[in-house]
């Protein structure tokens, strides 16, 4: 039997998987960086002497694996790096970014902070009322030109009063913001990840395309001493990002089936805050990847 084994003669690589060789090749012979088109199907088919549909799939395996990105009706281009996010590791994703790729151009845009009313899944987690007044921070991170990460923090007013008014310090780093000003110090996150696909306003802020899906992260921040202060979320593009995540005991603030519902309703008259949302737009700011965004 072992002298079957040996003789047995390897498998052999289908079409496609040399088709994906051959583009990998072509990549590194022409020097293609992040952002290049690759020659259309047809060409790449006449190329290796294969089908159209051969082509197909190996530009989907190669998109599976992110070394490019096809855009309908536009061609496929020669991918980003994945970014490496350890969504729960201290500092978060700007000290994550750091130590993976070196320094990175963030650019964070407040796109928006007003007040409402939570729904009964945010009051239950942030421990208030229903009633009870809540800001809604909107932000959009833009990394090395690409946006990448659209967030939302909800965190109750009676914590962090005239939080509307310090737009700057929010788009520079809101966690500094709320632990220098208000003594709302991370101490512990619970968090929640699924693969969707996005809102029409998901869509827009990280210029999907028709088909893209997104990851989204759900939780709540609890501080030192033991009080939540914020449920946040953040939408990351599905194939530009990879997770990686250690095991930690989980309190249990949420439950799965708790999700559905992360909404706040605006304030009756809430018109009137369209003033703090239009001077957040025009606010944004450079930074490095130094703190927890």
């Amino acid at each position: 039997m072992a002298r079957q084994a040996q003789q047995r003669p390897a498998p052999r690589r289908l079409r496609y998987q040399d088709v994906m060789a051959m583009i990998e090749r072509f990549i590194a012979e022409q020097c293609l960086a992040p952002g290049d088109l690759l020659p259309s199907r047809a060409e790449l088919a006449g190329m290796a002497g294969v089908s159209s549909i051969t082509v197909r799939r190996a530009l989907a395996e190669l998109e599976h694996e992110g070394r490019v990105r096809s855009h309908q009706g536009v061609g496929t281009f020669v991918a980003r790096p994945r970014i490496v996010s350890q969504p729960g590791r201290a500092g978060g994703l700007l000290g994550t970014l750091a130590e993976e790729h070196g320094a990175h151009e963030i650019t964070t845009r407040v796109l928006d902070i007003s007040r409402g009313r939570p729904s009964a899944t945010l009051a239950h987690a942030l421990q208030i009322g229903p009633r009870d007044e809540v800001w809604m921070v909107r932000r959009l991170r833009v990394i090395d030109g690409r946006p990448m990460i659209a967030e939302e923090a909800v965190i109750p007013v009676a914590l962090a009063p005239g939080l509307d008014a310090r737009t700057a310090e929010v788009a520079d780093s809101l966690y500094r913001l709320l632990a220098r000003r208000f003594g709302l110090q991370d101490d512990y996150e619970e968090q929640f990840l699924e693969v969707v696909a996005p809102s029409t306003e998901e869509r827009r802020l990280l210029d999907l395309g028709r088909g893209d899906q997104v990851v989204r992260l759900r939780g709540v921040s609890i501080d030192t001493h033991g009080r939540p202060f914020d449920c946040f979320q953040q939408v990351y593009p599905a194939a530009e990002v990879v997770f990686s995540i250690s095991g930690q005991t989980a309190r249990h603030v949420f439950r799965g089936t708790d999700l559905r519902d992360w909404s706040v309703a605006p304030l009756d008259g809430a018109g009137s805050d369209a003033g703090v949302s239009s001077a957040a737009d025009a606010k944004s700011t450079r930074s490095r990847p130094t703190a927890r965004p």
